[in-house]
């Protein structure tokens, strides 16, 4: 409906060629209300505006000089496409007034203008006008609808053709198939038509009722169920049904004809695998197939359950694998996945099928056994799992073997949960690993107090170290050629809140396998540089500091780094720090071991390689490393004066050191007969309990800053020239043969058993041994044996009234015995013979030799 607002509000123009004609008609559409109104004297202007404005009136006098009206609606009538001209002419010729409607004008005016009629037809020409405008946007408006429409039903049905869900459409009353689309087609294998032949019943699972409130727009309940195939195979299908309604619709209607329901189905086989796969992948080992821990620990679960009703007992092995990581290492992961998986093949082998075996690690594997198992067979299948390793495994032509280490947990003896049960197995394992491995163990009680003392102690580390409770101890080295302080060793202390100081042994492992030996290992350079400053500008003056740097701190940390800002921080002198690494840190990366310690080494610092002859490093590399020392290990030293394989090694070491032009530490020295075979045979400098203990840095300061050292060796040329060496347990004859040899101007040295007699050889050079056979614990000729490898120049005799000769002359054919005389003896005879023995050891070394030896 055209409103008052609507006509005052539209567009006029008027065109006359007469000024007062325009102004008249102004006043006169002004003084009716019209407020949008414009004029023009010019005809030709017309088209224009009225191609910009889309008026909705034009008023035309038809006499105008230049362009007639006529001419203007000529003009005009290209813009109105439905050749509806918006004009009302001015005209007084009647004639030339059906001319103009002709032309294609609505309506004329006469002139004289008469004001009621000049309104009233204005008025009924806008009505029109606006009417017509308004049926003409509305049919526009109809078209668009239809044609959009007509778009939305061909997107429909091609999205519905799209879609690879199923889509069945069916009419609610007759319960028959209306529409299909094509993805219902290729779900069940019919073609349209064969599927719109069908009954819903057949095709479909039975529909929901309709809701009886008339909300048809809810979400629908998804179901899952299975679709039967013109093959007659099932397909598992997301079947979700909709309501919907085709009109209003009364509530409680539901039978209504307006009523249509959509069956939606999602084929779902996909989703079943991934969720199968998924499973799996959940459950399952991926590598060997197993159960993976989650399934593990369910089954058992299920196990432990069943067990409490049936009373029986479960048995739980927990199997790591032996130096497993360094085959993967060494052949490569490839090879040690297919390890695993050979191995878990063997493993099911061992078990019966209701047992089960899972994974739980890398190479971590556990067992349950059930149905009564008891102790014995347990250790059967222990066993069986042990000899199934015993044959090598085929690594794609890499030969490899393997050994386990298994822990044994009962239930309900040891626990009845299992979690505890697992726990307790792995641990009852980690006490076969420690005694040797290739082995079970059943846990025990103490196992588990010797866990959690082990958690409570890497706690309190981590506790210890951002609380700063370390602390260093230092262990002085001497020098063997001047008898005095050449550095010390930093060593590593505890100071435990509640448990006093607290030795290396006892937590440096624990730093090792936690990883926090290399924070630790930071910690302890910058505080031996900052004691090396601090003595440095004290009494005590520069002091040598070695550290202890651990294979972990070399591979994981920035040692170079440390190195350099701990020297540079506490304006340390390089040469005072010195690093102390073992044979395994400088081989397990040898090249860049080389290049990092090569950096040290130009700016200064000092590298000794700890521990050697412990570990395997390869004397080719050895010369390519920029050593300065060699420590030879404790194991060594302990027994260097009575065990003749390890004085050899370390005389070994010696040598070979002093050939590559690097100095020797021996370490543990703890005697001084040690010292002084050490320092006989050129060892440059030594550290153990014999000089001092690690001290604190205070008392260490004191110490060095007193002058410390050690006592002056035994000079070669001030020892008499000729010592005799009697050994025996019977302090009779001891006595006897001292009072019988003094005459004779030697040196005589006494020992009651062969562990004196080493002593007194190791402090004192001696030329010629007396022994008895027949002592306590070693046997003359055993130890005159050793004496042999040991001290080779020396001339060894036996004296003894022990009539079994084999020994003896076992030892006289192979070179250890020089003369075997019986007791009793002849005085004369045996001085006489002594001195021939003594003889002969200057004939086979000369003193000229001899001083160089």
């Amino acid at each position: 409906m055209i409103s008052q607002a609507d006509l005052y509000g539209a567009r006029i123009l008027l065109v006359d060629d007469q000024e007062v004609n325009l102004r008249l008609l102004e006043h006169l559409l002004a003084s009716g209300g019209y407020t949008a109104v414009t004029s023009t004297q010019d005809p030709r202007a017309v088209a224009a505006l009225h191609q910009h404005h889309q008026y909705d009136l034009i008023i035309l006098d038809l006499a105008m000089p230049g362009m007639s009206g006529y001419e203007v609606m000529d003009a005009l009538r290209p813009l109105e496409q439905e050749g509806y001209l918006p004009v009302l002419v001015i005209a007084a010729d009647p004639d030339a007034k059906l001319a103009a409607l002709e032309a294609g004008a609505r309506d004329f005016l006469s002139k004289p203008f008469d004001a009621l009629e000049v309104l009233t037809r204005i008025r009924n020409m806008l009505e029109v006008r606006l009417l017509h405008r308004t049926a003409r946007h509305y049919n526009a408006l109809l078209e668009r609808t239809v044609t959009q429409r007509t778009a939305e039903l061909q997107r429909f049905r091609g999205a519905m053709d799209a879609t690879a869900d199923a889509i069945f459409l069916i009419d609610a009353v007759g319960m028959t198939l209306v529409d299909v689309n094509d993805g219902a087609c290729r779900l069940l294998g019919y073609t349209r038509t064969e599927l719109l032949s069908l009954s819903p019943g057949d095709l479909l699972p039975t529909p929901p009722p309709a809701p009886l409130d008339g909300l048809f727009h809810q979400a629908p309940e998804l179901i899952e169920c299975e679709l039967l195939r013109r093959d007659l195979g099932m397909v598992p299908v997301e079947l979700g049904w909709h309501w919907h309604a085709q009109g209003p619709v009364e509530a409680g209607l539901a039978g209504s004809h307006s009523l249509l329901l959509i069956a939606v189905a999602r084929d779902i086989s996909e989703r079943r695998q991934t969720q199968e796969r998924l499973k799996q992948l959940a459950h399952y080992d991926s590598l060997t197939g197993l159960p993976n821990r989650g399934l593990f620990y369910q089954t058992l679960r299920q196990a432990v359950e069943l067990a409490q009703e049936k009373a029986w007992r479960i048995v739980v092995l927990f199997i790591a694998l032996d130096r497993f990581k360094s085959i993967n290492d060494t052949l490569g992961a490839a090879l040690g996945d297919e390890l695993l998986r050979q191995f878990s093949n063997r493993l099911v082998e061992c078990v019966r099928l209701r047992d089960t075996v899972g994974r739980l690690g890398n190479d971590e594997f556990a067992l349950i056994l059930t149905m009564g198992r008891n102790q014995q067979e347990a250790v059967m299948v222990a066993n069986q799992v042990r000899e199934a390793l015993r044959a090598p495994f085929d690594l794609h032509g890499h030969p490899a073997t393997l050994t386990a280490s298994i822990g044994i947990a009962m239930y309900p003896d040891d626990a009845t949960d299992p979690e505890t049960l697992i726990k307790y197995a792995n641990t009852a394992m980690g006490g076969a690993k420690q005694a040797g491995r290739d082995g079970y163990r059943f846990f025990t009680a103490g196992m588990n107090v010797q866990v959690l003392a082990r958690l409570d102690l890497e706690l309190a580390l981590r506790h210890a170290l951002e609380h700063e409770q370390f602390i260093l101890y230092y262990q002085p080295k001497v020098d063997l050629r001047t008898g005095r302080i050449s550095g010390v060793e930093a060593l590593l202390r505890w100071r435990r809140p509640g448990y006093g100081l607290v030795a290396p042994a006892e937590f440096v492992p624990v730093l090792e396998d936690t990883g926090l030996i290399v924070r630790v290992g930071a910690w302890v350079i910058q505080a031996a540089c900052r004691q090396i400053a601090q003595w440095r500008d004290s009494e005590v003056g520069p002091v040598h500091v070695a550290v202890n740097v651990s294979s972990r701190q070399f591979a994981e940390g920035d040692l170079e780094g440390e190195v350099t800002r701990a020297l540079t921080l506490h304006q340390v002198p390089a040469d005072l720090l010195e690093l102390e690494l073992t044979e395994t840190a400088l081989m397990s990366n040898a090249e860049r071991t080389i290049v990092v310690l090569g950096k040290l080494k130009k700016i200064g610092v000092k590298v000794t390689i700890d521990d050697f002859g412990t570990g395997y490093s390869s004397l080719a590399y050895l010369q390519r490393f920029p050593i300065d020392k060699l420590k030879i290990d404790i194991a060594f030293v302990r027994n260097i004066t009575n065990n003749p394989n390890d004085a050899a090694i370390a005389l070994a070491i010696i040598s070979m050191a002093h050939s590559l032009k690097l100095s020797v530490v021996a370490e543990g020295v703890e005697s001084r007969p040690q010292l002084e075979y050490l320092r006989r045979n050129r060892c440059d400098e030594i550290q153990g309990f014999y000089f001092s203990r690690a001290l604190p840095a205070l008392e260490l300061g004191q110490m060095i800053a007193a002058g410390a050292g050690l006592p002056p060796g035994h000079d070669p040329a001030a020892q008499p020239a000729q010592t005799l060496l009697i050994v025996d347990d019977d302090v009779n004859v001891l006595s006897s043969l001292h009072r019988l040899f003094r005459p004779d101007g030697y040196q005589i040295l006494t020992a009651s058993t062969p562990s004196e007699g080493f002593e007194m050889l190791a402090l004192h050079r001696v030329h010629v041994i007396v022994c008895d056979q027949r002592m306590p614990g070693m046997s003359g000729t055993e130890f005159l044996s050793k004496v042999k490898e040991l001290y080779p120049e020396t001339i060894r005799i036996i004296l003894s009234g022990y009539t079994g000769l084999e020994a003896v002359l076992d030892s006289i054919n192979r070179g250890a015995i020089y003369r075997f005389y019986t007791k009793p003896w002849d005085d004369t005879e045996l001085r006489d013979n002594i001195r021939l023995a003594f003889q002969h050891y200057w004939m086979v070394n000369p003193p000229g030799l001899a001083r160089v030896r």
